[in-house]
């Protein structure tokens, strides 16, 4: 008789990891097939940093030599008919709410990575099959209910499910153990291990330590000597070894925030203000359709020359409003900023995040009155934000010709570690 639970370790884990191929690209082409479908396609064109740069291809796009990352111009040149299209986040955000809901089926312990990406633990899952059942289940589906491709890797940890499910794209579905390493890793070089960057990996070849063989060999006393206590993880992670358990990301944001790249140098208190009251419009308002309340607000500030400043400020009474926290974020500028100085970057993070209903708020005398008016003030003006679009209602200090004027267009605006749309009840969706 056939027993799934053989198939499943009895001391060991069993993670898969879900990778969605050309995820924007695909889907363009899921929702515009007759336009977009197996045709040359790009997203390219968002907001300040991204104007002119290649964002992602699709694979027929890849296949004339267009890559992530190029100039538009130069993209044009290799493949003249490549059609361009400007970023869609909101279409994003949906899709990835599907995928990921998708995968939750499965097992609640699923870690959203980012907008494309997230592992899951099936290790209790065998009453859905066997592992390799439970990817080809997973891969169908997507494929069928959203029309969109993936890659999967199977593996016993994290790190070896990351790396397998980047060998083989698009609709990969490959399986690598701990005992396939050594055949299958040990050969390539230490930058194709997930987890070492361009400047770890230039070091270790100072160190005559060019692949990830020679890493899994090397003495552990020397890579910490080297490296710190990441030393250690470089030799594990070589050997295919990695403990991080799968954190289930279904949970509240530890903090919310934004930052702005300005496409000029800001000088004046003026307009840092008008930038900051953007900020602090949103972020406030992502705070509040998570149910939650801040203790904490901090500034990011940046010059032309990439030096970058934080500074915070714990509030007296946790806020889910937006005047507390422009208002906030104006003082620590004027303390910690030389005005004049020029300013290429600025953003605003709730931190000391806490549920609403459960947050002790204590009033003074001199607001316990006019408290209950600014949550009904707050709850009206997100119901019609919420019906019809986010510049439904702006003061006239929002309005300008700068990134932050933009970034209630969640339309075009968007990274793909954003996870607010998971984290959302899904009764709360904005369809």
């Amino acid at each position: 008789m056939f027993n799934r639970n053989e198939h499943y370790p009895k001391n060991g884990r069993v993670i898969l990891h879900i990778d969605m191929n050309a995820f924007y690209c695909s889907v363009h082409e899921a929702v515009e097939p007759a336009l977009y479908k197996n045709k040359p396609i790009a997203v390219s064109g968002s907001v300040e940093k991204r104007r002119g740069i290649i964002v992602t291809s699709s694979y027929a796009a890849r296949a004339k030599g267009v890559k992530t990352g190029m100039q538009v111009r130069e993209a044009l040149k290799l493949c003249p008919e490549l059609i361009l299209l400007q970023p869609n986040f909101d279409l994003y955000r949906q899709f990835s709410r599907r995928f990921m809901n998708i995968v939750y089926e499965y097992s609640p312990l699923m870690q959203a990575m980012s907008i494309d990406e997230c592992f899951v633990d099936i290790t209790g899952s065998s009453q859905f099959g066997t592992p390799l059942e439970i990817a080809e289940r997973l891969q169908a589906r997507i494929r069928e209910e959203l029309h969109l491709p993936c890659s999967i890797g199977v593996a016993p940890n994290k790190l070896l499910a990351k790396m397998a499910s980047d060998m083989k794209k698009p609709n990969g579905l490959t399986v690598l153990r701990k005992r396939d390493v050594p055949r299958l890793l040990w050969d390539k070089p230490c930058s194709f291990m997930y987890g070492i960057g361009g400047r770890t990996a230039e070091k270790l070849t100072k160190l005559n330590i060019t692949t990830i063989g020679q890493l899994a060999a090397a003495d552990e006393a020397f890579l910490v000597k080297e490296f710190g206590v990441n030393g250690s993880w470089l030799k594990q992670a070589a050997n295919g070894n990695d403990d991080s358990p799968v954190l289930e990301d279904r949970e509240p944001s530890k903090s919310i925030g934004h930052t702005t790249t300005l496409p000029y140098n800001v000088t004046s208190f003026a307009e840092v203000s008008r930038v900051f009251l953007n900020l602090a419009d949103q972020v406030a308002r992502r705070l509040r359709r998570q149910h939650m309340v801040s203790g904490t607000i901090q500034i990011t500030i940046r010059d032309p020359s990439m030096k970058t400043i934080t500074r915070s400020f714990t509030l007296p009474t946790p806020t889910e409003n937006a005047d507390d926290v422009h208002k906030t974020a104006c003082g620590l500028y004027v303390k910690h900023w030389k005005e004049g100085n020029p300013i290429r970057l600025l953003g605003i993070t709730l931190q000391s995040l806490q549920p609403r209903e459960t947050a002790a708020i204590q009033l003074d005398l001199f607001d316990y009155k006019e408290h209950p008016r600014k949550e009904q003030l707050n709850r009206t003006m997100d119901r019609i934000r919420d019906k019809f679009g986010e510049s439904a209602i702006l003061t006239a200090g929002m309005l300008g010709d700068d990134p932050s004027s933009l970034i209630r267009n969640h339309k075009v605006r968007g990274t793909s570690l954003q996870m607010d749309h998971l984290r959302v009840p899904l009764e709360e969706e904005k369809e």
